[in-house]
Formats: C-alpha cells, structure tokens, sequence
C-alpha cells in the first residue's frame, strides 16, 4: 500500500492514542511487525506557540519509521503553519485527526467536531498539503451522530483537497467506542475514493483484522486499544493475513519480559519519575485474563520505581506458573 510516496505493508497499522500510544509503545509495536505507527495527537496552536509539551509529541526516531506526526485544530492557516514546523522532526506523513471525541478537543471545533463541517475540513486538508513535501492524509469517523451520517461525502471532500490517504473508525461521534463498529460505512467510503482507506475500530486480533479487510475491501487495518498490553497482535495479524497461520499468544514469561523492555524504554525516554506514573496504566493491560488479575492490576496502579515493575513480573508469574 501506498501512501503517497510512502510503502506501507498491507496488514495492521498501530492507531494514534493520545495519552498511551508514547515512543516507547510504538517502539515496542514495531518490534512486532507493525506496519505503521502514528503519534500522539499535537495541538496546532501548541506547536504554533513553540508549546515544549506539543513538541515532544512530534518525535519521530528511525526505530518508528515509516511513522506519521498527526496535528489537531480547527484553522487552515494554522495547522498549516503548525505542518510546516513538524517538518523539523522529519516525519514521514502529516495526519490531521478528525475523529477525537474527546470533549476538550471536539468541544473546541478540532477533531470529530469538524464532521460538522465538511468544507472547513477539506481547506485544512488543502492548506496543509500546500505547506508540507510529504504525504498528508486524515482520520475521522463514520459522522457527528445518526443523524448525520456524512463520512462518504467528509471522504470525496478530503480526497478532492489532496489527501494521500484516509483512516475511517466506523462509530460516531456520539458512540464515543461503545457499540460495535459499522464496518459497511468503511466499505463505502473505500468505494467511493481512489486513495487508500484504512479501517478501524474493534479491530483487536487477527480474525477480526481479516473481517475488517473482507467486509470493507480496506487496505489496511488500524488497531488502537486492542494493541495495549498485547503488542504481539501485530505480528498475530501479519502471520495470518500473509499466511494464514494462528500464531498463540506468547508464553507469560515472555509477555512480562516485553512490558519490562516498554516500561524500560519509557525511563530512558522520560526519566523514572514521569515513565513510572505512566507505567500504571500499561502495565494493567500487560494484567488483562491473568489469575489474580484485579489483585495485579491495583499493583500496577501503585509502581513508583522500575524495581516495582520488576516485582510485578515476578508476582504475575508466581500467581500465573506455579
């Protein structure tokens, strides 16, 4: 698949998610075969205002590549400027969210709330395309609510502005990630443009990433929160969409041994103190179906120190192998 200029593997993609989808995630995603990864969104305004907390946002290393910065925003001329000064940090592709339900962001005109508004969507596009040399491409979903329905004509307008590619999650935005995907709205919007679509939502193991790419003829699939604590997923959806094999899960041993090496990247890439706090949330999902599983779980809210986390590898094991 295609992106522009960009050559991207037709099997999973690691979705952007503000708040976990950091440096060390990803890195670890890649690890295991993902396809492509995108940051953490930035605010345009942020950028615009050389905001050090939005600059860190936009790093991008060559262990992440092929990788895409994405901004967030509601004026042309300033995701624009904001596109231009990404480009200091050498990414592969510009993604403009247009599908972030969170009220903070939608509730000031920028991601989901611009389903709202199609044409200002598609000059933010063009504006940004104007500014940068490399791919730009979007993400939005299925429509503001039931009621407006409107993510083929959003498509149309995005391509027709110049977008290289587009990312479609089949929910609204006011279903926020509640009820299950429409997976044919992604399938016509892949009808209805030439570029490519990338589909998601409840994408989480290989099987559904196949159901995705059958139901939709997409070209590719995105996976969110179906990759925390389980980043193997993306070298499950490879093995089965390029050959048809079920890989299993890793052996505990070696999934503790993979939430160790991202908490460890993230203190090498924050320091102790801020990687730790963040840790909390991870190492719970690194939890998930194990026996003792909520005991686990109030333990990993409580990590301070790397040592911590050596600690609840052991205790995971010792509950889990004994």
């Amino acid at each position: 698949m295609m992106i522009g200029n960009v050559r991207i593997p037709r099997t999973a993609t690691l979705a952007p998610m503000a708040g976990v989808g950091d440096r060390a995630f990803r890195q670890v995603c890649k690890e295991f075969g993902c396809a492509f990864v995108v940051g953490e969104m930035a605010s345009s305004k942020g950028l615009t205002y050389s905001d050090k907390k939005t600059a860190a946002l936009l790093t991008v290393t060559d262990a992440e590549r092929p990788m895409a910065v994405q901004l967030f925003g509601d004026e042309p001329a300033t995701l624009a400027e904001a596109a231009r000064r990404a480009m200091a940090f050498s990414p592969d592709v510009i993604d403009i969210n247009m599908g972030c339900p969170a009220p903070k962001v939608a509730g000031n005109g920028g991601g989901s709330a611009l389903m709202k508004h199609p044409k200002l969507a598609g000059e933010i596009v063009a504006a940004v395309v104007k500014a940068v040399p490399v791919p730009v491409t979007a993400k939005f979903r299925k429509g503001w609510d039931e009621e407006h329905v409107n993510a083929v004509e959003f498509a149309k307008i995005l391509e027709d502005a110049g977008a290289a590619a587009l990312t479609v999650h089949g929910r609204t935005r006011q279903q926020m990630y509640a009820p299950p995907v429409d997976r044919d709205i992604i399938r016509q919007v892949k009808a209805a443009v030439s570029i490519p679509v990338i589909g998601n939502g409840d994408v989480t193991d290989a099987l559904s990433a196949k159901r995705m790419l059958e139901e939709t003829g997409c070209d590719c699939v995105a996976v969110g929160r179906g990759a925390l604590g389980r980043p193997w997923v993306f070298e499950q959806i490879a093995a089965y969409l390029t050959e048809g094999v079920l890989l299993p899960d890793p052996p505990l041993k070696e999934r503790m041994e993979v939430m160790l090496r991202q908490i460890r990247l993230a203190c090498e890439y924050k320091g102790e103190y801020i990687a730790m706090r963040e840790a909390r949330r991870h190492a719970a999902y690194y939890m998930h179906g194990l026996r003792g599983a909520a005991s686990l779980r109030r333990a990993a809210g409580q990590l301070r120190e790397f040592a911590d986390a050596q600690r609840l590898a052991e205790e995971a094991l010792r509950q889990n192998e004994g």
